[in-house]
């Protein structure tokens, strides 16, 4: 990858179901941006507070619908390093699951998020916001704050019915499907299943990156080693697939040119 950076971005990693690999994605990828030397941030917006947890960190929170809600200030102050350079986390806890009720009682709420997140576009190159798998206003905040919505798709009958209603959802909302990018996670490609649903979802949809993240062990350990994958199998097969997806993503939202 070459060119000019382009600063600032916010890409959101959503799905309407849970379990297709989500806050795995969040963590690997922005670990992956920071590596390459992009300051980072990711914002764990899920009340199981999964990535606060892969990144150790203990969160301080009392009540999250006040730190997005007042503003710059209150949402800095909870920003906490992690081991890793360049890579901050603002964390989550359960306090997280009335933030949705939160946003709405306060005017513009689907803008909320966009606007606590601009004045971070300045400090940060690469903003991961880990979502939870919500249809509420909270999800329509995270659609319109974000540059890109990038959606783990299992290659299964209910998940890609999930990716159906999700497609058809924001499309009726008027939200920029042309930042929505889907890929295909916790394949089996050993599966005919798997390979059938892929090729059908590939036809009927739009916008797939190339690289699939497999069905691994190695993933699932992140929660015993409660690190980001490539910090501790930094060889492995699934750390590869990645940093192939980073690559690709990199190279879609981050960079300009050749």
């Amino acid at each position: 990858m070459g060119g000019e950076s382009a600063r600032g971005k916010v890409m959101a990693v959503y799905h309407l179901k849970g379990g297709v690999g989500k806050t795995a994605t969040a963590v690997n990828l922005a670990y992956l941006g920071a590596a390459s030397g992009l300051r980072t941030l990711v914002c764990d917006l899920d009340p199981q507070s999964s990535a606060t947890y892969y990144f150790r960190v203990r969160p301080r929170l009392k009540n999250a619908g006040k730190v997005y809600l007042k503003g710059r200030a209150r949402v800095s102050n909870n920003i906490k390093g992690t081991d890793y350079d360049r890579l901050d986390l603002l964390p989550a806890d359960w306090s997280h699951r009335h933030l949705a009720s939160a946003l709405g009682r306060v005017k513009r709420s689907r803008k909320r998020l966009q606007e606590i997140f601009a004045p971070f576009r300045g400090e940060y190159d690469l903003i991961v916001l880990d979502s939870p798998a919500t249809a509420t206003l909270l999800a329509e905040s995270i659609f319109v704050a974000a540059d890109l919505l990038l959606v783990p798709v299992v290659p299964s009958t209910l998940a890609a019915r999930a990716y159906a209603n999700l497609r058809a959802f924001i499309k009726r909302k008027g939200y920029d499907e042309d930042k929505v990018w889907a890929f295909f996670s916790m394949v089996e490609a050993r599966k005919k299943m798997h390979r059938t649903t892929m090729a059908a979802m590939k036809e009927q949809f739009p916008r797939w990156l190339r690289a699939t993240i497999p069905y691994a062990a190695d993933i699932e350990s992140m929660g015993l080693a409660r690190a980001p994958l490539p910090a501790f199998q930094p060889a492995g097969t699934s750390t590869k697939r990645y940093r192939e997806l980073w690559e690709e993503l990199a190279a879609l939202m981050l960079y300009r040119g050749e």
